[in-house]
């Protein structure tokens, strides 16, 4: 039923025909545009699932805005690039390995991955480790992956994963699990799938794309955009009219005929009697305030995508005070997200440890794994520096005078400093 329903909204069509569908005019059939279909359940239903991935990638492909919103997260979340601190020397050197091997090359990778992150709102990482420890990352993309399975007292539990694959079949991949993770009889370890999840809401499986609750308004501003092209361009055309006395149809038709085959240029002079009059035709397209629709526009998909307007090429006429304060929330949602990212690499670094720590018999669990990105903002450093300077100089005569302990002096030069101790 779901592929018959597909087909007949144009589901086989080429990529070109899925880019005038996305950018086609709105109307009362097509206003669903990253909504849900199915309202009464807390999960997506797979074709409305099916139909936001199909939307967004469609979406990040054709419309500059959308491809620059998901390159704005990657570019601050990981584009100063990651770096893995493991607790056991030699598990740290085995990381490197593993981190820049030929079939990984994990350090340009992790940029699809976030930007995967983002446009599908989850991320399903196949797992594979060869005889000797060494593990391969392949991501998997959401809209191949069927259905998840999980534990029936528990959504957070997850067991398997099924894939779709060419002509009907389906490939079923079985879950890590730290607890039932062994070699077979030949000595290897099976493949695992991991699956990482944002903007999920409470007792739900699968994530929600960053631009779902922006398609519908990416599309109004495309289609808006479009129009105000088309009619600047209606707006430079004219054409010329000639008033004059004819003695009959044949002798208005030879006028018109040899004005159109030698028609005047631009900055030509024409000189004509009496008899002649000429005039301009021209489109009157009284359309003063739609620069203020296409902004408010913009304003919506700015407010949901988190970010202010001057990050989208719209300075809004604000000063540059203006825009530096309202950076502050974009760079805590950055900050959010690139938590969760460097927490999911770790998470990842550690499966792989542990994989190939049950391959060559050292004991599970030793080893733990941190990732560090880089700072978002290099201005956010000047400030904290300045403030630690000035806690310096505030704590240091009470702890002369022991007015202060040192452990309390420390906690506050650390919160004055917006770092956790």
């Amino acid at each position: 039923m779901i592929k018959r329903l597909w087909d007949w909204m144009g589901g086989r069509q080429g990529s070109s025909g899925k880019a005038r569908r996305w950018l086609a005019e709105e109307a009362e059939s097509t206003a669903l545009w990253g909504t849900r279909v199915n309202a009464l359940g807390r999960e997506r239903s797979e074709y409305d699932r099916e139909m936001v991935l199909e939307q967004a990638l469609e979406a990040w492909r054709v419309n500059p805005l959308a491809r620059r919103i998901v390159e704005l997260t990657t570019q601050y979340v990981v584009g100063g690039g990651l770096r893995l601190e493991c607790s056991d020397a030699r598990g740290e050197v085995f990381l490197g390995e593993w981190w820049n091997h030929p079939l990984n090359r994990l350090e340009q990778r992790v940029y699809e991955w976030c930007d995967e992150l983002t446009r599908a709102g989850e991320l399903f990482l196949l797992v594979s480790t060869d005889r000797g420890g060494m593990s391969y990352v392949r991501a998997v993309p959401a809209g191949e992956i069927a259905a998840v399975q999980t534990s029936p007292n528990d959504v957070q539990q997850e067991l398997a994963f099924v894939q779709r694959r060419g002509a009907g079949e389906e490939q079923v991949w079985k879950a890590y699990d730290a607890l039932e993770d062994a070699p077979g009889e030949e000595g290897s370890l099976p493949p695992v799938m991991l699956h990482y999840a944002v903007n999920r809401p409470a007792g739900t499986v699968r994530g929600e794309s960053d631009l779902a609750p922006l398609l519908r308004w990416l599309g109004r501003y495309s289609a808006w955009l479009e129009d105000r092209a088309r009619l600047n361009r209606y707006r430079n055309t004219f054409l010329f009219t000639v008033r004059a006395r004819f003695a009959d149809e044949e002798e208005r038709l030879a006028r018109q005929q040899i004005l159109a085959a030698t028609p005047p240029t631009p900055g030509s002079i024409l000189v004509t009697d009496e008899s002649e009059e000429w005039g301009v035709l021209s489109p009157k397209l009284e359309s003063h305030e739609a620069g203020e629709d296409g902004l408010a526009l913009k304003k919506m998909i700015a407010a949901g995508a988190g970010v202010p307007l001057h990050f989208l090429a719209e300075p809004e006429g604000a000063t540059r005070t203006t825009a530096e304060a309202a950076g502050g929330p974009t760079y805590r949602r950055f900050e959010q997200k690139q938590r969760f990212f460097c927490w999911m690499i770790a998470d990842l670094a550690e499966t792989v440890l542990a994989r190939r720590g049950r391959l060559i018999g050292e004991p599970p669990g030793l080893m733990r794994v941190e990732v560090r990105g880089a700072d978002l903002s290099a201005r956010d450093n000047a400030t904290l520096a300045q403030a630690a300077e000035s806690m310096v100089h505030a704590l240091e005569p009470l702890l002369e005078r022991g007015l202060i302990e040192p452990q309390e002096a420390l906690r506050l030069f650390y919160r004055f400093t917006g770092e956790v101790k």
